[in-house]
């Protein structure tokens, strides 16, 4: 195991270096009630937080029971993970919390590349074409 895998098992969030993760169930209410982007393999929420509620870009990730059993969950977490990793630092902005939400079958199967492109897409659309 390198130090990478065990410094990510050992701190969950830390693959995230410029990205917080969510955890409180609060802050997915927050974001819930706030602007949505559907994409074909997830649905993006997003807010802007208010000033000194807390610093830079935070993400959250959720798949219900819909989406299937808990492996399937989780590879659908790791898929919407890796994209928000990959994604985010460039075209997400600080100061806004973005919750992705899987969907059944279509987060599991869909090409990666195109859901990466789906996330700069949904970002563009949240942000109003600046991001």
């Amino acid at each position: 195991m390198t130090d990478a895998e065990k410094a990510a098992t050992e701190h969950p969030g830390a693959a995230f270096s410029s990205c917080a993760v969510l955890r409180k169930r609060a802050d997915f209410l927050r974001a819930a009630r706030a602007r949505r982007a559907p994409c074909p393999a997830f649905l993006l929420q997003a807010r802007q937080r208010q000033p000194g509620e807390a610093v830079g870009i935070r993400v959250g990730f959720t798949c219900s029971k819909k989406v299937g059993n808990a492996v399937a969950r989780n590879r659908a977490k790791r898929r919407l993970r890796e994209i928000a990793r990959l994604v985010l630092p460039e075209h997400g902005q600080p100061g806004w919390d973005y919750v992705l939400i899987g969907r059944r079958d279509d987060t599991a199967t869909r090409d990666f590349a195109e859901m990466q492109q789906d996330l700069r897409r949904a970002l563009r659309k949240i942000h109003g074409g600046r991001a």
